[in-house]
C-alpha cells in the first residue's frame, strides 16, 4: 500500500466516524462541471485579424514566455492543463475573439459557428463541451468606453448584432454537444468620473438587452447570463451594468445572474449572495477569480473567501442552478500552472465542503447553542481533507499537487519557450 493510500485509509476512518463517506464526496465532485476560461492562455488578446489594443478595463500583468498566438496554440495549452485536472464534466469557455479564423473584412457583428469549426472538432475529440462570451473591449467601436449603452444608435447596433451572433453560436454549441452552452454578457460601459446623467445609459442598455434576448432560444441549447461590475480601470466612478441593474434584469427576464468574485467591494461576501438569490430567482453563473484591493483577476488561492464560496455552492447547488467558470488572467507566471493551480483550488474548496460533517452543526444552531456551533466549525478545520484530495487525484490517474510542476515544466521547455 502506498503512502497516499495509507493516509487516505486513516482519513476515511476519521470521516466515517463523523458520518461522512469520502467515496461519495469524490464521486459527487467528479460530476460537478467546471468551465475553464480560455483567455488565461492568450492574455485576453484573441486571434482576430485586426490590430486592436487591449482596452475596456481589461489589463493583463506580465510577459511570461509562451502566450498562445493562435487558436491551435491555445488548444494545445488547454490540452496540457486539462490533462492535470480531475472531473468528468470539465468544459472550456471561449471569448468570441478566440476564433479559428475570420473572413476578409469580417467583424464581430457577423461571427457565426463557421468561425469556430476547429474548436468544435477539438472539443468533441476530448469529450468536453464549450461555452462562449461576447467581447465588447479591444475594438474601435468601444467608443468613449461605451458599447450597448452608447448614445449613437449605429454603435449600439454593431454590439447588439455581435451579441445576437454569439447567442446563435452558443446555441449551436449546445446542439453539437448535447448540453446547453452558457453565453455570458459583460460590457465594460461606464465613466471614469461622475456622469451628468446616470439613468439614460441604463435605459439604452436595457433597450439593447431586450432586443438581444427577444429571440427565445431553448434552455436545452443555451443559457443566457448577464454580469455586473462595481468598477474597473477607466470606469471608477460609474458602471452602467451595476449589480442592482442586472439582478433586477435577470429576475425579470429569467436569465442567469453572473457573479464575478472580483467585481464587488473587497469586503463584500459573494458567498452570502448565493442562498439569497437561489431561494428566489434561481440560476447563478459564478465567475471565480481573486480580487486584490480591486478587480485584478488573480489566480485562485485556497483562502477563507474561496472556502466559504465552495461551502455555499455545495449547499445551494441542486445540479441545475449553479454554473462555475474560472475568470482570471495572469501573465506573470506560467499560464498552464495558473490554470491548473487555480482550478484545483476551486475543486479543493468544493471537496472540503462535500466532506463537511452535517451532523450536529445545524442542530446546534436550531437549538440556539451558538457555542457548540462555533466549536464544531473550528473542529472541522483540522479534518484530514488533504489526504482525501491526494487520493482523489491518484485514484483518477492524476498527479498530486506536489507533482504537477513536472509535466508543466516539460511542456514549457518543449512547447512554450519555442514560441519566442
Amino acid at each position: 500500500m502506498s503512502m497516499t493510500e495509507k493516509l487516505y485509509a486513516a482519513a476515511n476512518e476519521v470521516y466515517q466516524s463523523c458520518g461522512v463517506d469520502p467515496q461519495k464526496a469524490m464521486a459527487r465532485l467528479d460530476e460537478i462541471p467546471l468551465s475553464l476560461h480560455a483567455w488565461q492562455g492568450d492574455d485576453v488578446v484573441g486571434f482576430e485579424e485586426m490590430d486592436h489594443a487591449l482596452t475596456g478595463g481589461c489589463q493583463v500583468t506580465g510577459n511570461y514566455p509562451g502566450r498562445a498566438r493562435t487558436a491551435d496554440e491555445l488548444r494545445s495549452d488547454l490540452d496540457a492543463a486539462l490533462k492535470l485536472l480531475p472531473g468528468k464534466k470539465n468544459r472550456v469557455c471561449l471569448q468570441s475573439h478566440e476564433v479559428d479564423f475570420m473572413k476578409k473584412g469580417q467583424d464581430r457583428d457577423t461571427l457565426s459557428i463557421e468561425n469556430y469549426a476547429s474548436w468544435i472538432d477539438w472539443a468533441k475529440s476530448r469529450g468536453i463541451a464549450l461555452d462562449i462570451a461576447p467581447v465588447y473591449y479591444s475594438h474601435p467601436k468601444l467608443d468613449h468606453g461605451l458599447s450597448l449603452s452608447h448614445p449613437d444608435a449605429g454603435i449600439r447596433r454593431f454590439w447588439i448584432d455581435h451579441t445576437k451572433a454569439c447567442r446563435e453560436i452558443g446555441a449551436a454549441f449546445g446542439r453539437e454537444f448535447g448540453t446547453p452552452a452558457v453565453s455570458n454578457v459583460w460590457v465594460p460601459d461606464g465613466f471614469k468620473d461622475i456622469p451628468a446623467d446616470r439613468r439614460a445609459p441604463r435605459e439604452r442598455l436595457l433597450a439593447s438587452l431586450e432586443e438581444i434576448f427577444a429571440k427565445d432560444i431553448p434552455e436545452t441549447q443555451l443559457l443566457d447570463a448577464v454580469e455586473s461590475k462595481l468598477f474597473g480601470i477607466g470606469v471608477e466612478a460609474y458602471t452602467v451594468g451595476s449589480h442592482d441593474f442586472y439582478l433586477t434584469f435577470a429576475a425579470k427576464h429569467n436569465k442567469l445572474i453572473c457573479l464575478d468574485t472580483g467585481h464587488f467591494h473587497p469586503t463584500e461576501s459573494i458567498a452570502d449572495k448565493l442562498s439569497a438569490i437561489c431561494c428566489q430567482q434561481g440560476k447563478i453563473l459564478l465567475h471565480i477569480s481573486r480580487g486584490v484591493r480591486w478587480d485584478s483577476d488573480h489566480v485562485l488561492v485556497l483562502n477563507d473567501d474561496l472556502l466559504d464560496l465552495g461551502r455555499e455552492a455545495v449547499r445551494n447547488d441542486n445540479g441545475s442552478n449553479l454554473f462555475f467558470t474560472l475568470d482570471y488572467f495572469d501573465a506573470s507566471i506560467n499560464r498552464i500552472a495558473a490554470w491548473v493551480i487555480g482550478a484545483r483550488n476551486w475543486q479543493k474548496a468544493l471537496l472540503i465542503a462535500l466532506l463537511e460533517p452535517k451532523n450536529g452543526l445545524c442542530e446546534a444552531e436550531y437549538a440556539g447553542d451558538f457555542t457548540a456551533r462555533f466549536a464544531k466549525r473550528e473542529e472541522m478545520k483540522s479534518l484530514p481533507w488533504g489526504a482525501v484530495w491526494n487520493y482523489y487525484c491518484v485514484s483518477r490517474d492524476l498527479p498530486t499537487d506536489a507533482e504537477i510542476l513536472g509535466p508543466i515544466g516539460a511542456y514549457e521547455k518543449d512547447v512554450l519557450l519555442k514560441r519566442q
